[in-house]
């Protein structure tokens, strides 16, 4: 798997790097421990501490090549070089010693190379430094400053050094690799992005492209049919594919391509269906309140055709020929459940007899408001208090489906 061979590249560069730096550590403080006892004078504890540290870290780093566990290896080697840090420390000066600064350094070192163990390093630092405080303390004072002051330049400089090495080449190199890596794979994800997000538009702009020509197909086919059912037929699946079209459309000229803003999709659709069915010099009043509302694919889409079969029947059948007619769509989100909204569209027109229901009457798009409620997990209820035929429809978002992978 890609995510597995990037993890194992990664921990086989951490590796290398841990051995690498671990020998050359090694190699420095058996420098640094002769440099102590033959030039400056410090023959107890610190020179022997310091080879004891290199003899003990190549030893352990031999054994990984026989075992090939880098944990053990790492916490072994954490282990010692803390102890070396805190001896060292304590017998050139304590708190007041330049080493003292190499506690922090190892235990940082441990943090950004061990997530599992990482906060528990930086406990047990501060255990120490106040350890090594105590020793400023004359009654509880176990240890002596070995460096002689006139080698304490000397010690303090080589010291400091050896922190910058361990700075420089152990935590800054895998900081700057880490950060490396972050940035390119930061960098590549809003690249994919960037390209997912054309290549979905380009998928909208040719359903949109596709979606109007079966229009215009079936705009020719009505035209070859004089008046009837079926012409009224053709001109309503029309109207269906006109709704479906708009939604991707608007996908496609807008930055959101996961969501579209509603309220302008319905004004749109709206003033469409008003101008196909009543012409341009109608005298219908479309009243639409959607505050600001974003829906995704698979609630638009069925939301959309579900409020174009409302509008048709009303234009066709509630609003009758030239009459003054008024039309209210409100959406809103449902402040008792989350997720759902309230959906509250109809007319004042003549309305229809209540004893009629999808159940019992002939009309596809009487059927398809109560299909389409059903799609979107809803429940629709007439709202007999106002004049015309005016539905309350609670519905739920729907959930970007997926399609099954074979």
């Amino acid at each position: 798997m890609p995510g597995f061979t990037i993890d194992n590249e990664r921990l086989q560069d951490k590796t290398k790097l841990f051995i690498r730096v671990n020998y050359t550590t090694s190699i420095i403080s058996i420098l640094f421990g002769g440099l102590c006892y033959f030039f400056l004078n410090i023959t107890q504890v610190i020179p022997f501490v310091l080879v004891g540290f290199a003899i003990l870290n190549i030893i352990n780093l031999q054994y990984f090549k026989f075992h090939k566990n880098i944990i053990p290896t790492f916490n072994f080697s954490f282990i010692i070089g803390l102890i070396t840090a805190l001896a060292v420390t304590v017998y050139s000066g304590g708190i007041n010693s330049p080493f003292i600064f190499m506690i922090p350094l190892i235990a940082f070192g441990g943090f950004i190379n061990s997530a599992k163990y990482g906060s528990v390093y930086f406990n047990i630092i501060t255990i120490l430094i106040l350890l090594v405080f105590s020793q400023t303390i004359p009654e509880l004072r176990i240890t002596e400053n070995l460096v002689p002051e006139e080698s304490n330049s000397i010690f303090s400089l080589v010291s400091v050094l050896l922190a910058v090495f361990i700075l420089g080449n152990t935590l800054g190199r895998t900081l700057l690799k880490t950060y490396n890596a972050m940035y390119n794979s930061k960098r590549a994800l809003a690249i994919q992005v960037y390209e997912k997000e054309n290549l979905l538009k380009e998928v909208h702009h040719r359903v949109k492209n596709n979606l109007q020509t079966v229009s215009s197909l079936l705009s020719l086919q009505s035209k070859n049919i004089e008046s009837g059912p079926m012409k009224g037929l053709l001109k309503g699946t029309q109207n269906r594919v006109i709704a479906m079209a708009m939604v991707h459309e608007m996908l496609y000229m807008r930055n959101d391509i996961s969501h579209i803003e509603y309220e302008s999709y319905v004004q749109e659709l709206g003033d469409y269906l008003i101008r196909s069915i009543k012409g341009n010099d109608n005298k219908v009043d479309l009243k639409i309140d959607i505050p600001d509302i974003k829906l995704g694919i698979d609630t638009a889409i069925p939301l959309g055709l579900l409020i174009n079969e409302t509008l048709t029947n009303a234009l066709k059948y509630g609003i009758e020929s030239d009459n003054e007619g008024e039309i209210s769509i409100k959406l809103k989100k449902d402040t008792e459940q989350k997720h759902c909204y309230i959906l509250e569209i109809g007319d004042n027109g003549i309305g229809f007899p209540e004893t009629v229901s999808h159940k019992n009457t002939k009309s596809l798009g009487l059927k398809l408001i109560h299909n389409l409620t059903r799609q979107l997990r809803g429940t629709i209820q007439r709202d007999t208090s106002k004049k015309g035929t005016n539905y309350i429809i609670k519905f739920r978002e729907i959930k970007q489906q997926l399609f099954p992978v074979a």
